[in-house]
């Protein structure tokens, strides 16, 4: 081994503690990086199989009644590979010690039990036997929910009849990767099912004999899907047509869509922050080495070693702690993959999710955290080539403080010889101190802008469901009811307030933007269910034009004044040009609303009720509920308390999850810094707090003067932190919201107050590890180092 190389072992050993600290750092952010890509690859393939083995349609053509022959028609048509046609009902379920009845979808299944699109992932079980008409398939994410056995039966309302059916079958679907109720927004296994039943026995139930109210739809791969969509709308048009789809307009593809984009959004931006801060602290350390060792380098190149071999050595430093950092973030990512796929799993119903990461993406990690430490590095390094081994063996000459004697002279007075040492360290070094001060800034602004995450999703669900929404119980029907069930619901066991809603499907467009949503028509001064602005203060539904929530707007391009294009897909199917009046600020979905008895004039039904929202007695839940359960018309209850539970759960699991990796990641960080600015101001004194121990002064003062430094430089980073995690916290806000959730952001006290108590700790324990080491400082040794 050569002797260079020598050197660069025991130096590796001498500054192990904080070699260690920035390859922690490097791990992180490499780790995140693998993980987040490989998840993302992950996702994206397993999702592109999934679909293919089980052959998901790419477009849903709900209609009113269509004969079965139209879906050979739709075959026929320029583009479309297969068509099959299905009958498509909903039910209400009575579950055994539940109140509330839950929302189901039944589905039919075609004699060969075999779909030709949508088909079924059977996951215990067997299929429905030919001729036992009371056999149902359940979506096995419900059953696990309810805990339901092979052999349960289950009590469902069907267009006001009462049926009993028993479970044959446990099955997965592509179709129903997220399960959530039509005309819901938040997903929850527990309180939607789906069930697969014999074609005949849901034609039967439903009245649709030798008819298919739905077309499933899988296009040729140079298809235009737009065209098909167009024509296929005017093919099933007289048949009640109510506007074909395509998969990425479906709720279940649309979040798992949404989690993806926020996922690699997340992963473009949080990981560099990362390797950045890495690359900062080892540009500090071996600017601080190259400092130190000034006289080795000169006598090292006086022995004939070439400024390119001597500046070889020390950058191979820097190359072996980025490498052992890559290496480890590698390993951390994979393992950290592993245990995100399984959330991933259990949260999107995949029957497969393998973590697999691209050998690309381990080569991409170690190049990443090789570059930002060179990058790092290399500043430093230019120094060593002008250092000649004359002028290298030669002490530095001694910077001009003679500017400071007046302010020693007037500190004097009311500061003690150990405090004033400290000030003067501070003020004769503004650019070693200013990089430490912005270093642990850093730091502080990374956990204080992910507490500020975590405290944006709990507002989301603060606001949602306790300032916008705050009804009791939300009831919806399977068509628009006359207005007088309003006033009906009034009189149902512990009703205190009733307000009627109106909500139509309908496909939004402004130029070339369009979104496929619902419009949703309130009350003048809704008070259950309310538009608001900014500010929270309740938006007055106007006469004319329609209020969008920000998020929709934003999509669409549009804000008050413009016009808006609303191709409503119900009923007559009108479509109405009508003014933005207003945007509401609303965190969850992208909602349009109109005043109730506007829309309903808009489609030419007037006094027409889709839903009502309810202020409820509590003591009273249990009889509404038994009384609903009784109402042919009800497609659904939705008690808000279980759909904030619900809306809880996912953002605690899938990305939302990411934000406590996240933080605690920060946290690491935070000490890493803290510690390496310890280390570095221990390792640059060492010579000056023996001699001062050797002067008298005791190991409690030896240690202020070189604590109280650290001291300083924190109580500067903290409020330096704050405005980084201040504006930090809009960009890592901006990766997680989607368009079904936007994350608010803003100066949040206590997420604040947190991250710099945090840093005080960090402070502490470091501060504790480093006076360790002054105290088993040898004198006579570090006496004898050279100037």
């Amino acid at each position: 081994m050569r002797a260079l190389d020598h050197k660069l072992m025991r130096d590796l050993w001498r500054i192990r503690g904080q070699a260690g600290a920035i390859a922690l750092v490097a791990a992180v952010g490499v780790s995140l990086l693998v993980m987040m890509s490989g998840m993302l690859q992950s996702l994206r393939e397993t999702r592109i199989q999934y679909y293919e083995s089980y052959r998901l349609a790419e477009i849903f053509a709900p209609v009113t009644r269509a004969p079965s022959p139209m879906v050979e028609r739709v075959a026929d048509i320029a583009g479309v590979a297969a068509a099959e046609g299905r009958i498509r009902g909903a039910a209400l379920l009575d579950m055994p010690g539940q109140a509330l009845p839950v929302r189901a979808a039944a589905l039919s299944l075609p004699r060969s039990m075999v779909p030709r699109l949508n088909n079924l992932y059977l996951k215990d079980g067997r299929l429905l036997a030919p001729g036992h008409m009371d056999e149902v398939v359940v979506l096995e994410s419900f059953a696990t929910a309810h805990d339901l056995a092979l052999g349960d039966h289950l009590t469902a309302t069907m267009q006001g009849s009462r049926r009993d059916f028993q479970i044959v079958g446990f099955a997965a679907s592509p179709e129903f990767l997220f399960t959530t109720a039509p005309g819901e927004f938040v997903p929850d296994d527990a309180r939607f099912a789906v069930l697969w039943m014999h074609e005949e026995a849901l034609a039967a139930a439903f009245d649709v004999q030798g008819a298919v109210n739905e077309v499933l739809i899988a296009l040729e791969r140079e298809a235009n899907a737009n065209d098909v969509l167009a024509k296929v709308d005017r093919l099933l048009d007289r048949y009640g047509g109510q506007g074909a789809y395509l998969r990425k307009d479906s709720m279940s593809d649309r979040f798992i869509s949404e989690e993806i984009a926020g996922l690699s959004a997340t992963s473009v931006v949080v990981p560099p922050i990362f390797l950045g801060v890495a690359a900062f602290l080892l540009y500090i350390v071996i600017t601080r080495l190259v400092q130190a060792e000034r006289e080795q380098i000169g006598l090292i190149k006086a022995f004939g070693y070439t400024d390119f071999e001597v500046a070889l050595h020390y950058f191979k430093l820097v190359i072996i702690i980025a490498v052992i950092g890559a290496a480890l973030g590698c390993a951390l990512g994979l393992w950290g993959g592993r245990l995100m796929a399984g959330v991933y799993q259990s949260v999107y119903h995949f029957p497969f999710l393998v973590f697999r990461v691209e050998p690309s993406s381990f080569v991409t990690g170690i190049i990443t955290s090789v570059f930002a430490a060179s990058a790092g590095g290399i500043l430093v390094l230019r120094g060593v080539f002008r250092l000649t081994p004359a002028v290298a063996m030669r002490p530095p000459a001694p910077m001009d403080f003679s500017r400071t004697g007046a302010l020693n002279d007037r500190l004097r007075r009311w500061l003690d010889q150990p405090t004033r040492m400290v000030l003067r360290r501070i003020l004769r070094n503004p650019g070693r101190i200013g990089g430490a001060v912005l270093g642990i800034a850093v730091g502080m602004g990374l956990s204080s802008a992910q507490m500020s995450l975590m405290s944006g999703f709990d507002d989301t669900l603060d606001l949602t469901f306790g300032v916008i929404d705050r009804s009791d119980v939300a009831v919806t029907f399977f068509e628009p009811m006359p207005a007088k069930t309003a006033f009906n619901m009034a009189h149902l066991p512990g009703v205190l307030e009733v307000e009627p809603v109106r909500s139509v499907s309908a496909v939004m467009r402004n130029g070339r933007q369009s979104y496929r949503g619902s419009v949703t028509g309130l009350v003048e001064e809704a008070r259950l269910n309310r538009a608001v602005r900014k500010d929270m203060s309740d938006i007055s539904m106007p006469t004319k034009g329609i209020v969008l929530a920000r998020a929709l707007a934003d999509t669409l391009d549009i804000g008050p004044g413009e016009t808006l294009r609303v191709e409503v897909l119900n009923g007559r199917r009108p479509t109405i040009d009508v003014q933005v009046a207003e945007v509401a600020e609303t965190l969850l979905g992208a909602p349009a609303y109109m005043r109730f008895e506007g829309l309903n004039a808009a489609l030419g039904e007037v006094g027409r009720v889709s839903a009502v929202y309810l202020r409820v007695d509590a003591s009273k839940m249990d009889a509404l509920y038994a009384a609903l359960k009784d109402m042919p018309t009800v497609a659904g209850v939705t008690q808000r308390e279980d759909a904030r539970a619900a809306m809880q759960k996912l953002m605690d699991t899938g990305a939302g999850a990411m934000r406590y990796v996240m933080a605690a990641i920060a946290g690491i960080i935070t000490f890493g810094i803290v510690y390496n600015a310890a280390r570095i101001a221990f390792g640059e004194q060492s010579r000056d707090l023996a001699s001062l121990r050797v002067m008298g002064f005791t190991r409690g003062e030896t240690s202020y003067v070189l604590l109280g430094e650290l001291v300083v430089v924190v109580l500067l980073a903290v409020p330096l932190g704050v405005g980084v995690g201040y504006y930090l916290s809009f960009l890592i806000a901006a990766g997680f919201s989607t368009d079904l959730y936007q994350i608010p952001t803003g100066f949040r006290p206590d997420a604040f107050g947190a991250a710099g108590v945090a840093v005080l700790l960090a402070t502490v324990v470091s501060g504790a590890l480093v006076r360790r080491d002054i105290d088993k400082v040898d004198l006579v040794e570090t006496l004898k180092t050279r100037e």
